[in-house]
């Protein structure tokens, strides 16, 4: 497909005509399935990319954090707001860096620097967060496959592993559960309608509501996910099964190059029979269930991403003076009006 020529569809006009974006974009290339390559007659077309903010932004009080059209699936980051992703190595933001040549749409003089200095933001951070993400993919996929294969008993064990697991998540990433502590457990249900149930104990002193809320949010949304779908389009609900069984692999894969490499390799030329095969089905039982070389799978990638993570030369945390400095670089060009040459 010709995105080059797609960009310039009536329907994107809105990348040469609002005020944010037009010359002030230093880089744009496809997403989602098309940039890994592992995309079918069904896949969407996603647009990703990077856009300068505005002085207004910089020296004044206007904010600006992202442009999304839900219509062509396109998001337009901000400068200042990717950097901050691309900090914490957030796998939907920084896949735009490892993109192949041709996969780029828009890239200006500074969308070039940015992908110069793409080193500056790789660091150990990169297994927690791609492995969280992976986690939440591997979530998905469980609970998916419980609410049709298990007995009430044993899907509330299931769901109680969960958000535990979300919870211990949450709590790693926010060290301020200091004030007291959370039990959750499963217990006899008193509602007719359950054997067993889950339930929560909580003491705390002083905590903020919004920290409660957002701990509570975190737990609330497992159970969400597992419940939402209900009664199952079979044909339609493995597609997504699938293809959420098929991101999780590959966002191992990736990691591991980041951590092995220093390379980020958004299209995955060498790995695309794997992925596809995922993606098709072939490891999927006709329960809906997986086959245990898909698991074993699996196992072997955390393994890799284990030492990968104990033996790689990246650095515990970016270098903050370093990334100061090309932030402050790029946004002096960008009050300036100098928004490079566009290639």
């Amino acid at each position: 497909m010709d995105f080059k020529k797609l960009m310039y569809a009536k329907e994107y006009d809105f990348l040469r005509t609002h005020p944010r974006l037009g010359e002030r974009i230093i880089l744009m290339g496809v997403g989602g399935s098309y940039a890994y390559g592992t995309n079918n007659e069904n896949s969407d077309i996603d647009f990703r990319g990077v856009t300068l903010n505005l002085p207004s932004d910089l020296l004044g009080l206007t904010e600006f954090e992202q442009y999304e059209d839900g219509g062509t699936d396109t998001v337009i980051y901000a400068f200042n707001k990717i950097v901050k992703l691309l900090l914490d190595c957030n796998p939907n933001t920084i896949e735009l860096l490892g993109l192949d040549e041709d996969q780029y749409l828009i890239k200006t003089s500074l969308g070039q620097e940015l992908l110069d200095h793409k080193s500056l933001f790789l660091s150990k951070r990169v297994a927690k967060s791609f492995g969280g993400y992976a986690s939440a993919q591997l979530r998905r996929l469980q609970n998916a496959i419980a609410r049709d294969s298990m007995a009430q008993q044993e899907r509330e064990q299931h769901i109680y592993s969960s958000v535990k697991n979300a919870l211990e998540d949450f709590q790693r990433k926010n060290e301020m559960f200091d004030k007291g502590n959370i039990r959750i457990y499963i217990d006899e249900s008193q509602n007719p309608e359950l054997e067993t149930e889950i339930f929560i104990d909580a003491d705390y002193k002083h905590l903020p509501l919004r920290d409660y809320e957002n701990m509570l949010g975190v737990m609330n949304s497992v159970i969400r996910d597992y419940d939402k779908i209900g009664k199952r389009n079979k044909k339609k609900d493995d597609n997504h099964l699938n293809k959420h069984a098929m991101h999780l692999v590959r966002l191992f894969m990736m990691a591991i190059d980041i951590l092995e490499k220093g390379e980020i390799r958004t299209h995955r030329t060498d790995d695309l029979e794997l992925l596809k095969s995922i993606r098709r089905g072939d490891f999927q039982k006709a329960d809906g269930t997986y086959e245990k070389e898909f698991y074993d799978l699996l196992s072997d990638y955390e393994k890799r991403l284990e030492v990968a993570t104990a033996k790689t030369t990246l650095p515990d945390n970016p270098d903050m003076e370093k990334v100061e400095q090309f932030v402050e670089y790029v946004n002096r060009k960008a009050i300036e009006g100098d928004f490079g040459e566009r290639y």
